[in-house]
């Protein structure tokens, strides 16, 4: 990798970890503490946002690096996270909170996976 696909992704990087922290903040002031609202938002919203972008920017070029390095890499892998979502549900389960824990766990998943098809979908509705 170059200095400047490294760059580019770092960049990207520190992008996303700034806005997961505004959607940290963002959910906290607006819905409180009790449920890892930031964490399930912004995997939904990363696993939509991916699969759309992995159609739509397909083998294109920014500063000569694959968009979607910049994209996907950097800028959505700093704004999602999975290790805080495995954190927050170990968590769950140690407090014996065994029934948020399979909720918040179904949620995650089963929209993951709803956000990534519909982010797929919405590329082929655009044409890509």
């Amino acid at each position: 990798m170059s200095r400047v696909a490294a760059l580019c992704v770092a960049l990207g990087g520190a992008f996303g970890t700034l806005l997961r922290f505004g959607a940290n903040l963002w959910c906290a002031q607006r819905l409180g503490s009790v449920w890892p609202y930031a964490t399930l938002l912004v995997n939904l919203i990363g696993c939509f946002a991916l699969a759309l972008l992995s159609r739509v920017l397909g083998e294109r070029l920014w500063l000569g690096v694959p968009a979607s390095w910049i994209v996907g890499t950097g800028i959505l892998g700093g704004f999602t996270t999975y290790s805080s979502f495995n954190l927050e549900l170990l968590q769950m389960l140690q407090r014996g909170d065994a029934l948020r824990a399979l909720a918040y766990g179904a949620a995650t998943l089963l929209g993951c996976l709803s956000a990534g098809a519909l982010g797929l979908w919405s590329a082929a509705r655009l044409g890509f």
